[in-house]
Order: C-alpha cells, then structure tokens, then sequence
C-alpha cells in the first residue's frame, strides 16, 4: 500500500524528470590507413594535421600596395666637406622618383683630424728648449703631425734627419705636455688628460718593441722550453705558498704532557736533517702531494685518509697498526673530531712523531741484539776445553770413594753421566803421566 492507494488515485506513469533520454549510439570511426594506433589516439580520433597549408602560399608573402618607386642610376656631380679647395668630381647616384639626393658627401665624416697644438716663440724660449733638439726641427715635427694625423711611422719616413719613432714621439709628447699645463690656469685643471697624466717613456717602448721582435722570431724549440720554466716556475710558487700556509699555522713540536728543551727541538729528532728538526710539521707535509696541502676547507673525508696514508707510505702495515695503537693508549682520536687546518696538521705530525718514536725504538733493538751477538762470539777458546756453557752447568758433587771401596759407585756415577748430553772429561789413566797444563789453560 502506498500513498496513491490511500488518496485513491489512479495509478500511472509519468515520466520523471532525472530520467535520461537514451542517446544515440555514435558511430565507431574507423583508424585511416598508414597511422598507428597511438598518434591516432593521441590526435583525438579527428586524425592528423593537414601536411599542406590550407590556404595559398603568395597570400602570406604579399605586401600591401603602395605606390611603385621609380629607381634609376644617374650620373650626378658631388662636393666634399673634407676638401679646402672645393674640387668637384662626378660619382653614379641612386635616384627615387627623379629627386636626387641632398647633404654632404657620406664620406666625409671619416675625415677626422687631430688637434696639434701650436706654440710662440715666447713659449717655446720659455717652456720648450731641449738641448738636443732644435727650433727648426721641433717646427719641421710639428708640421709633419698636424700633416700625417701623427702617423709616425709615416712622419719618420719623411723627417729630414736620422731621427727614430721613439724620439720623435718623446719630443712631441714632451712638448704638448709642457704647453697645456703652461696655458691651464692650475695644474688640477689638466690633471686627468691622458697626455699630462701618463708620460711618454721612450726606453720602455723601445723595450718592448725589442721583446715582441724577439717573440716573434722564436722557433719551436723555444716556445715549449719556455713553456717548461713557466710551469717550473708556477709550481715552485704553489709549494712556497703551500709552505708557508703551513708555517702560518704553526702547530706545536711536541705531545701532550711531554717534556721539551729550552731550544724547542725535540729530542727525538737528533738524527734528523736539520729542516726536519726545526719544523717537523713541514717535514710532515713534505710527503702530502700539492693537490691536499693546497685545500683551503678540512672534512672528514677522503682528503684526511689521503694525508694520513702520504704520511706513513714508507711504512708497513705493522707500523701503521702500531701507531693507530699507540694514538688509542694516549686517548687520541684516529680521525679528529673538528677536522679544521690547524687540527689536521697537528694530527698528522703526532702521527710523523709516533712513527719517528716507533722507528728509533726499533733500531734501538737491533743495535742491541748485534751487540749481545759480537760479545757472545767474542770468546775464543781452546778445541780440547769444554764450551762456556758446559763449565758454566752446575754439576753434582761426588766425592771420591776410591780409597773406601767405592770404585763400582764412581764406574756407576760415570756410565750414568756419559748418557747425558755434555760428556765430562776422561779422567787420566793412573798409569799415564798427567799432561802439563798450558798457560791457555
């Protein structure tokens, strides 16, 4: 039962308003030949981009109509700006419309001319004597400047005397440089023009002009030897930078809780060369390739390893046990904690210290053992007499029983003692004369 059966209503159908109308299946679009499957699903199933332009090709390239420039070449007369005396000459123009070009010659901005300054009598009498110059050759230089645009490879060709480039650059240099601090009315007025503020040296340029003919004229050979000493001569400087970062960071000669001399050497370093002895830290590094002592940060990386490992190369495995052994009793830390320049150099010349003690103790043995060898060989005896070690073995007392009927107990002590491994000496035969004793003996 429901709410219609209640009312009484009819029971119908209507149609509700969420219901959906049932769309029409799309037709499936079948795949064009000659795509794959993947860029014909990539495209959206409309297929590929039109390969051709869709529209013609001279409509892009076509430009808006404008009135047709009429050009023609003419035969046309021109002055120059650059000449004094005003002389025409003819050139082909390019002509639009029939209007003919106006203005000056294009040309004639490149005609640039320096400003050679000129001098009276009255200043070159007061400023500008040289005894090893004349007035007319100082007016002949001046000339051919203001001619030549200071050309002076040009105006050396053309002086009349035998006058090289350097001497006639000094001169006009000298000259124009005493003219403008005469006419400024104080010196800070011209102090920054070029010609006033660096000076013309004349032996300097004739120097370098000899090295660049030198440079130029050099073989091979000479190049590469050259650059053989640059290299020397750069890698010297690296060590002796190298050096003296690890001089700066001065770290101590000695361990903890040890004793050192009033002169600061250690004494452990008595059979060391004398750089070794008075800085051990550099002899330390000595071994360290440039590459690590020339690092300016410290960690606790391979670099430290690297160090260590160039410190102790020449010793064994053992040695290097030892002295990570001997860094463990004295409470030292196989690798720093704060692995900074300085603690790294201290710790690497503990670790040359150790090593050096290490050494000596061993050396120390073996002198010892050679000793106790040559003083043992040392003794020389007679063939008949027993060895040293033989007197030296404490032997039973047997007292002699031959007088109380004890000659079967000393037969039996003798057959007993010659089973062992010294054998006594035979006793003399009764019948025998004794031998006399040598003063060896």
């Amino acid at each position: 039962m429901d709410a219609k059966d209640i009312l009484g209503l009819q029971k119908t159908s209507f149609p509700s308003a969420q219901e959906k109308k049932p769309r029409a299946p799309k037709e499936p679009q079948r795949k064009p030949d000659g795509v794959s499957r993947e860029v014909y699903a990539l495209t959206g199933g409309v297929g590929m981009a039109p390969l051709m332009p869709t529209i013609e090709a001279s409509h892009l390239k076509r430009r808006p109509a404008v009135e047709k420039e009429k050009v023609a070449w003419q035969w046309l007369p021109f002055t120059s700006s650059a000449r004094t005396d005003n002389l025409q000459l003819y050139h082909w123009v390019r002509v639009v419309n029939n209007v003919p070009p106006t203005g000056d010659y294009d040309f004639a901005k490149y005609n640039t001319k320096v400003d050679v300054l000129k001098y009276t009598d009255e200043e070159y009498e007061k400023y500008l004597t040289e005894p090893t110059w004349s007035r007319e050759e100082t007016d002949q230089l001046f000339e051919l400047c203001q001619r030549f645009d200071l050309r002076f490879i040009v105006i050396a060709d053309r002086f009349p005397t035998a006058r090289s480039v350097e001497d006639l650059k000094s001169r006009y240099y000298s000259v124009t440089r005493a003219l403008l601090i005469a006419r400024a009315r104080s010196f800070d007025e011209v102090a920054g023009n070029p010609l006033v503020k660096e000076t013309f040296n004349a032996a300097h340029e004739t120097e370098r002009k000899r090295a660049l003919s030198a440079l130029f004229s050099q073989t091979k050979q000479q190049e590469r030897k050259d650059a053989e000493v640059l290299a020397e001569a750069k890698r010297i400087m690296e060590s002796r930078a190298a050096n003296k970062n690890v001089e700066e960071a001065g770290a101590p000669t000695s361990l903890p809780n040890a004793a050192v001399p009033a002169d600061g050497v250690s004494p452990l370093s008595n059979n060391l060369p004398s750089s070794a002895a008075t800085h051990p830290a550099a002899a330390a590094n000595t071994s360290i390739p440039d590459t690590l002592r020339m690092l300016k940060v410290y960690l606790r990386t391979h670099a430290l390893d690297q160090m260590v490992q160039a410190v102790t190369a020449s010793a064994g495995i053992r040695m290097i046990k030892r002295v990570d052994q001997t860094l463990q009793d004295l409470g030292v830390n196989l690798k720093p904690k704060v692995p900074t320049k300085a603690v790294c150099a201290e710790h690497l010349e503990l670790r040359n210290e150790i090593l050096t003690l290490l050494n000596i103790q061993k050396q120390l043995q073996n002198k010892e053992a050679e000793v106790l060898a040559n003083r043992e060989s040392s003794f020389t005896e007679a063939p008949t007499t027993p060895k040293r070690s033989n007197r030296d073995i404490d032997r039973p007392f047997v007292p002699d029983m031959a007088g109380f009927g004890g000659e079967r107990a000393v037969k039996r002590d003798h057959k007993r003692k010659t089973t062992g491994r010294f054998d006594a000496p035979p006793s003399p035969t009764q019948g025998k004369r004794p031998r006399k004793m040598k003063a060896s003996d």
